[in-house]
């Protein structure tokens, strides 16, 4: 008999406090700017692989400068793409949040965004696939949430390369090994209360070497 137990660890601080941080106008740059061409094509090449029944990304299409796009964030001096805010809209459950899910496969295109530094995935639909493991190269990334997008598999032992990542979240996987965890010194608040760490035996241990987190969630089960 599997008994749960959830280990939850708060330090009180508000998430929305990491939020706050990553801004859509980063600064108050030349309104003239645009997105860069490589970048719009990446974004339209990772929108073809997407399931997006409810139109969602109606607005990724044509010439239009992909920073007005829906869920674009652009630095406004530069014109690099720095954010993906894809959350589906809905977190009830209900009807609309069914309607609304993202799903099919994540382009490589988006490799294409060497600026970006927030990736929002979370609540939707990606059908058991395995998180891409070049999700480890975005070495910018500052802010990552895949809670509830229906990834499955391993966590990739690659996000150990996000550097600069402050915010990490997921959900639907296992881990039977957390040494890539240790190397993210920058991280302050880590939510993996989704995924299956029965097999992670060095769980305590990395987490007690993560020097700047502050908050904590984990849900592990036990024999």
């Amino acid at each position: 008999m599997i008994m749960e137990k959830s280990f939850e660890v708060v330090v009180f601080l508000l998430s929305f406090l990491f939020i706050a941080t990553f801004n859509f106008s980063l600064c108050s740059g030349d309104p003239k700017v645009v997105c860069i061409e490589r970048e719009r094509q990446a974004l339209l090449s990772f929108k073809k692989g997407l399931n997006d029944s409810s139109n969602r990304l109606s607005s990724w299409a044509g010439d239009e400068d992909c920073c007005t796009w829906t869920g674009v964030g652009c630095n406004n001096i530069t014109g690099h793409v720095v954010e993906l805010h894809l959350s589906n809209p809905y977190s009830d459950y209900g009807a609309s949040y069914e309607r609304s899910k993202l799903g099919g496969h994540i382009n490589p295109s988006l490799l294409e965004l060497k600026h970006l530094n927030y990736l929002d995935l979370s609540l939707n639909d990606f059908g058991g696939i395995p998180i891409p493991d070049f999700l480890g190269s975005f070495r910018g990334l500052r802010y990552l949430n895949l809670t509830g997008a229906q990834f499955g598999g391993r966590v990739p032992h690659q996000l150990g390369n996000l550097s600069s990542l402050r915010y990490l979240s997921l959900t639907g996987d296992y881990a039977d090994d957390l040494g890539w965890l240790s190397r993210l010194s920058s991280l302050e608040y880590l939510d993996m209360r989704g995924v299956d760490l029965h097999k992670a035996i060095d769980w305590l241990q990395v987490v007690n070497m993560l020097p700047s987190l502050s908050e904590l969630h984990l849900y592990l089960l036990s024999t």
